[in-house]
């Protein structure tokens, strides 16, 4: 395990522990208030325990070396850990729906309700600032996991703000319904974080483009253009957890010998993992120049020009995941 994954794993041990206390004081604010709406919330609690030790596990499991059987690593199971999490939010959010429409029509009353106030309210700070780490760990590492955890988290505070606000509606009117109907609205928020999160997981397994992610790449690779990287072409990202896998073909001058076109390669490579980190694998095939792509080749010194430049290919999303070799129909003007 490197040190990155050891970092998330600890991360995410430390959300399961917290999980796990968290909803310890939203179950002792229930007991003391009765609220409905506070149960809903603790059982909704019951499944962040239980998608951080998925979580967890899925962490441990990623981080394990390529073998044999898992050529590309085992970072999938982070996708298929966040389909998980978001599918027990939407049980969660059903299970919370069906308690708020019984307990409306029968209804019980409320004990005290101010002591439970005050741990709700330290519990959805926490959960916050959790949440908030979480997401922020998860986008430098690259890991759906620890993302998705983050924002369940933090969907978790905007549900207890709720029900916050909903406990001091009823000490001010005294209507007990209330309860029921926060704890409905709370349960249609859960379903739609719950349907967010298993969308984000389908797009990572089925290896949905990121044209976000291509952007930035692309950019980057405009930026730091070799002379000799006549042209790039066929670019696709591969995401596997926290790695991303990115295929490319190189157009090098077709006269330069393995070592030389290796040598690009390796600039290549060094300027990718340069932005991005360790958290890319290049994989990159080299073709040789044809006469045609003298028209959008800037080597000035090249000894087999056929013809004069005649403008550039600026690299977008667009034309560096095609697969065909650019030519002067791509050009832009020099």
């Amino acid at each position: 395990m490197n040190t990155q994954a050891a970092h998330n794993f600890r991360l995410q041990g430390l959300l399961l522990i917290a999980g796990i206390l968290l909803f310890l004081m939203k179950l002792t604010a229930w007991w003391i208030s009765g609220s409905v709406a506070v149960l809903s919330d603790a059982l909704e609690s019951i499944v962040n325990i239980i998608a951080a030790a998925v979580s967890l596990y899925a962490l441990y499991l990623s981080s394990l070396p390529a073998d044999r059987n898992h050529p590309y690593g085992h970072g999938k199971i982070e996708f298929l850990s966040s389909g998980a999490e978001g599918t027990m939010i939407i049980l969660a959010a059903l299970g919370i729906m069906y308690e708020a429409v019984l307990n409306f029509f029968q209804g019980h009353p409320l004990r005290e309700t101010g002591t439970g106030l005050y741990i709700v309210a330290f519990a959805a700070a926490a959960n916050y600032l959790l949440g908030w780490y979480s997401i922020r760990q998860g986008r430098r590492s690259h890991s759906p996991v620890l993302i998705s955890g983050g924002k369940h988290l933090q969907s978790d505070t905007w549900t207890t703000l709720g029900i916050i606000a909903g406990l001091l509606l009823i000490q001010l009117t005294g209507l007990e319904w209330i309860d029921s109907i926060v704890a409905l609205l709370l349960s249609l928020l859960l379903l739609k974080t719950g349907y967010s999160i298993i969308r984000k997981a389908v797009t990572g397994i089925m290896d949905e483009a990121d044209d976000a992610l291509l952007e930035e790449l692309v950019n980057t690779l405009n930026e730091h253009r070799s002379r000799h990287w006549i042209d790039l072409h066929n670019l696709r990202i591969i995401r596997y957890g926290s790695v991303y896998h990115v295929d490319c073909h190189l157009t090098v001058p077709w006269y330069f010998n393995v070592h030389l076109a290796h040598k690009e390669v390796e600039q290549l490579n060094a300027r990718v993992l340069e932005h991005f980190g360790t958290s890319v694998e290049m994989f990159v095939h080299t073709d040789g120049c044809l006469p045609s792509s003298c028209a959008v080749c800037g080597l000035s010194a090249c000894p087999e020009r056929r013809q004069a430049q005649s403008g550039t290919v600026v690299w977008d999303i667009h034309n560096i995941t095609a697969n065909r070799k650019h030519g002067a129909d791509s050009l832009n003007p020099a």
